[in-house]
């Protein structure tokens, strides 16, 4: 159902009509500027997931081996950052569960040891993030390895093509809608193939709407949304799944300022749901401290501590809370 016009939520449908404009003009610039889409070949069939030494090691030999495949298309196809990028992720010591570079590019990257980890994060990216704009994804996953100590493994899972900031598409659950079955499906794969360990997603930003519409019947133990501009449901429990909800947001977060609406249009939904932190979604609220956006996994942030406690099953420091 759609929301009326009247009083503070005509203010914000307002404010958000408005967003959807200045995106539709700036997406045109934006992008011109991302990577264009290049060839890339069809990635080989590797099977089930099993979490396996020996397996493990074949998958990710394989995977290498497509990503140096897809960098020498990206060169012949003249795009070098992609080549680059992709030459990069293709380094001895580096390991992905999988790999497409078709249509943007899909990966799932590997931190700690997957084949005895009784903890198992798997981190959800927000916008703008893709081959070419890997590192932050990557850094905090390490981070967040680091604080989580032995007995662990962090997923980066790059399962969809995320919308770029300023582009109509993040303003809109529609990427989120084609990515959730994909995250759905690859969280049901690790639980097969690590049964016993105990799983959490940590969502953030635009991957906060991705986890919301893959949470019903998510194999997960924990969902963690944080710097989330909503989460495509209006409270926790919209959510349907068993996985405790956890949702953070650092004190200078400038998504703080997005209106939390979702308005049926012909065509398109606009809005992403409700704020997760607030009283009327009803999650668990943790302390996320006073950082930015993109300073969540940064080390030595009460953030990453806070999340990496409930990853590992425990409260987060001070407690926990309900908004």
């Amino acid at each position: 159902m759609g929301v009326r016009p009247r009083g503070r939520r005509g203010g914000l449908r307002r404010a958000l009509l408005s967003a959807l404009v200045v995106a539709s003009v700036a997406f045109p610039v934006a992008g011109a500027a991302r990577p264009s889409q290049v060839p890339a070949p069809v990635p080989a069939a590797l099977g089930p997931l099993s979490a396996s030494p020996d397996a493990l090691a074949g998958r990710y030999a394989a995977n290498r081996a497509g990503i140096r495949e897809a960098a020498r298309a990206a060169g012949r196809h003249g795009d070098l950052r992609r080549a680059a990028a992709l030459r990069g992720m293709a380094a001895p010591g580096r390991r992905f569960l999988l790999f497409d570079g078709r249509d943007g590019g899909r990966s799932a990257e590997v931190f700690g040891d997957l084949a005895r980890a009784g903890r198992i994060a798997v981190l959800v990216p927000g916008s703008d993030t893709g081959f070419e704009r890997y590192g932050r994804l990557r850094a905090g996953a390490r981070a967040l390895l680091e604080e989580l100590g032995e007995g662990s493994a962090v997923v980066a899972w790059l399962g969809y093509q995320a919308p770029g900031t300023l582009s109509p598409a993040v303003l809109t659950p529609g990427r989120a809608q084609e990515a959730a079955p994909e995250l759905r499906r690859f969280t049901e794969e690790l639980a097969e193939a690590r049964p016993g360990a105990r799983i959490s997603l940590l969502c953030h930003s635009y991957g906060s709407v991705v986890c919301g519409l893959a949470a019903p019947g998510l194999e997960a133990d924990a969902l963690v949304l944080y710097g989330s501009p909503g989460a495509g449901a209006g409270s926790a429990a919209g959510l349907r799944t068993r996985a405790e909800i956890w949702a953070g947001r650092a004190d200078g977060d400038w998504i703080a300022r997005v209106p939390n609406v979702r308005l049926e249009l012909p065509g398109v939904t606009l809005g992403l749901g409700a704020d997760p932190v607030s009283p009327e979604f009803a999650a668990r609220v943790f302390d996320a401290g006073g950082g930015g956006h993109s300073g969540y996994l940064a080390p030595g942030s009460r953030a990453l501590g806070n999340i990496a406690r409930i990853v590992a099953g425990r409260l987060p420091d001070e407690g926990a809370r309900h908004a």
